[in-house]
Order: structure tokens, then sequence, then C-alpha cells
């Protein structure tokens, strides 16, 4: 009977060590199967959602990423926002294509165990060759918006295309950017992302020439704002254009109305509103 406490440890020992090793598959190169860009595009180009200001355009345009747990409307509420000042959008869909929308699969989007942020980079690959399809778009005037899990597929995605490496999920780059992944990003907005260590953007160098805002949450439970202040450290060290705010007095995704149940995430529209004006701010005039 004295060695089934340690048969219950090993086994809880065992079960971290994958569920860790698992989290850090990005960083060790390890993925579900790659597809081609046309694969890729085909699953979720169907569910990406447009919003379009007044006018014929080109516009600039930003791409939109949720958090671990799909699109909601705080992604619709920036799109609208972007629309009245003069900016495309696109909401980029990781989610509902794959299955993942369910709570429970969802829930494992957010522990890193599926669709990390180096796998989900290549969403945004795909989604930048679509958008030089666009005649009413800009291309060269293009910004990238996370949100938390969002922000860890941006940065990983910056890293990757810095590095000139493919994202995992992808067989090559799509051809439409293949020359430069890099062309035409000029703003990067981060709403409280993963800078943690199974994120690429922790160790890897990340490009100097877009301009990056980090908007982060003091005391951050879920996404530990000291690490993406480190990020943040090293980009200004190499004299990229970096800005940054914390905010005091609120939690991750304070911006989002919608919780999931027994969350103790809080909604804060007054935060919400400075985060927005603080993105418009960071964009400038089309």
């Amino acid at each position: 009977m004295r060695r089934w406490p340690l048969w219950i440890g090993a086994a809880v020992a065992l079960l971290v060590l994958v569920l860790a090793v698992n989290g850090f598959r990005g960083r060790l190169g390890w993925t579900a199967s790659p597809q081609s860009p046309a694969a890729v595009a085909a699953l979720i180009e169907p569910a990406m959602r447009w919003t379009m200001p007044e006018g014929e355009g080109p516009h600039p345009a930003a791409l939109l990423l949720s958090g671990c747990d799909g699109p909601r409307s705080n992604l619709d509420r920036l799109a609208d926002v972007l629309a009245g000042a003069g900016w495309a959008s696109v909401i980029v869909d990781s989610h509902g294509p794959r299955g993942l929308d369910d709570v429970q699969l969802w829930r494992l989007v957010c522990a890193g165990q599926l669709l990390n942020g180096a796998e989900r980079a290549a969403d945004i690959a795909v989604t930048l060759a679509a958008l030089r399809s666009r005649p009413e778009i800009d291309s060269s005037r293009i910004a990238l918006i996370g949100l938390s899990h969002g922000g860890w597929a941006a940065l990983d995605y910056l890293a990757m295309a810095r590095a000139g490496t493919l994202p995992p999920l992808l067989t090559s780059w799509p051809e439409a950017i293949a020359d430069d992944p890099l062309a035409g990003l000029r703003r990067i907005v981060l709403f409280y992302p993963y800078c943690g260590p199974a994120s690429l953007n922790s160790v890897d160098a990340l490009p100097t020439e877009p301009s990056y805002l980090f908007l982060l949450v003091e005391g951050d439970t879920i996404a530990n704002e000291r690490h993406c202040l480190e990020v943040a450290g090293r980009l200004l060290s190499v004299q990229a254009d970096v800005a940054v705010t914390v905010f005091e007095g609120v939690t991750h995704s304070f911006d989002a109305e919608e919780k999931a149940f027994l969350s103790t995430l809080e909604f804060d529209p007054e935060t919400t509103d400075a985060a927005i004006a603080a993105t418009l701010d960071f964009l400038g005039a089309p």
C-alpha cells in the first residue's frame, strides 16, 4: 500500500511533463501535419469577417486576432470603430473552422495544448496573402491587432518571418507573400498578449521595422505582463519604435463582455475605451 503514493506522484509528474512538452512544441518544431497554403485558405477563408469603411479605397487594413476562446463581440466592436476611422479589417477565426469553438476545446487552446501561437501564425500568413488579392485594400499599410492568444500568434509570426522560418502548419509560404512575409506590416497592436516561455517571441528576435503598441494589465494572472515588458525592452534596445501602456486595477480580457462560467475576469468599459483610443492614435490617420 505504501507504493501507491509513489505511483500517484510519478503519474502526476509524468502528466505535468507531457503537458509542458506539448506546450513547448512550437519552440521545439513539432506540429500536426502541415498543409499547403491553399488548404489552409480553403479552411479559414469562409469564416473570415470583413468590415469595410466608406469610400472606394484603397484602405489600410487590420487583421484582428481573437483570444484563445475565439472571436467575440470585442472584435466586432473594434472592427466597427476601425471602419469609422477609415480602416478596413478582417476578423480571422482560427477556432470555428477547426471545431475548436467548443468550450472544452478552446480551454485546451488557452492552455497551449492545441493550436499554439506558432501554429496559428499560419492563419496570419494566409490572410496577409488574401489581402493582396483585394483591390480595395492598401496592402502597403497593414496592422496586426492581436488579443491575448492572438497577440502570441502575431508575435510568433513576426519572429518566424524575420528568421525565414515557416509557420509549422504550412508546407510553404503563400505565393503572394513568399518574397517578403513582412511586406506591408506597419503597425502591431497587442492587447494583453502571451509572451511567456512557450512562445517563440520570448527568445527569438523580432523585426524592428513595424511599430509596436503593447497594452498590458498590471498583475495579469493569465498572461504575465512582465514577460511582455522584457520583449518590449529588447525591441527598444535595438531602436525599434515601441509604446507600452500598463493598465492598473483591471483584469486580463478587460474589453470582453462575454465571460466563461465562474470566470474571475471582468469587463471594464472605461479601460476598453482607453485601449481603443490608444489603438486609433497609434494607427494614425488612414
